[in-house]
């Protein structure tokens, strides 16, 4: 019998491959090939599946059986590395990218990115949101208060408009025209466990992630103004207040 460790390794590289691991038995030895067999199509099936249901639109773009077979070779280039099967599928919009058959269909990857994200936000920490009292006392002060956001928020700069395509790939979706240009999605986990995309102008994309970075609420606006001059913080902070995401500092919380 091989050494623990390298038992693992073999087993994992078996996985892969389909060489059988040294040290496998069976009461019936003839067994052995057979099982394994199963265990490893069981273990490609169950990974296809996750895969299926992290990327529902990118399987829908392109096709259930193209899925499946373009998620086979994914497999076998990215084994997940954690137990844990919602972690798996991080490297995919790189993959999509970098994917020959996919070369003329660019926002793939982005469409991805997207996906990636919301299973990010769905799984992210719990905060409380911030009350009412604390966001018209920063209101007042914007100069010294400093707003947090809740850690599944998250803003997306896409080379493509990769919101309105997977928006346009949801169930019972509207058919609308669609813009030709990159779009910023904005994701997040709502009070509601809800994950909602949508797409951002620059001037909100820029204040949310000067929020994040500590910023305070004047020096948000402020960054937000350089790149959007009209631009008037206050309807994204109400959608932020609405989706119940923003949240006390982090040194206050």
């Amino acid at each position: 019998m091989p050494a623990h460790p390298d038992f693992v390794f073999a087993f994992a590289a078996g996985l892969v491959d389909g060489t059988l691991p040294p040290g496998l038995t069976a009461k019936a030895p003839d067994e052995v090939t057979r099982r394994f067999a199963v265990y490893r199509n069981n273990v490609a099936v169950s990974l296809a599946a996750g895969l299926s249901r992290r990327f529902p639109v990118i399987e829908r773009l392109v096709g259930p059986e193209f899925f499946a077979a373009m998620g086979q070779i994914y497999l076998q280039r990215h084994r997940p590395k954690s137990p844990v099967l919602h972690e798996w599928g991080d490297s995919f919009p790189g993959f999509l990218a970098a994917f020959p058959p996919l070369a003329a269909y660019p926002y793939m990857a982005d469409v991805a990115r997207i996906e990636v994200a919301r299973g990010r936000a769905y799984h992210a920490a719990d905060a409380d949101p911030i009350a009412t009292d604390h966001l018209l006392a920063a209101a007042a002060d914007p100069g010294r208060a400093r707003l947090g956001l809740h850690p599944s928020v998250q803003v997306l700069p896409l080379a493509h408009p990769a919101v309105s395509i997977w928006a346009a790939n949801q169930p019972g979706a509207k058919t609308e025209p669609m813009s030709a240009d990159p779009e910023i999605a904005l994701v997040l986990r709502d009070t509601r466990f809800d994950v909602p995309v949508a797409a951002l102008g620059p001037g909100d994309a820029a204040l949310i992630v000067a929020l994040q970075q500590g910023q305070t609420l004047l020096t948000a606006a402020q960054a937000a103004a350089e790149i959007a001059p009209e631009h008037d913080p206050h309807p994204i902070l109400i959608r932020l207040k609405q989706a119940g995401v923003i949240t006390l500092p982090k040194d206050i919380a």
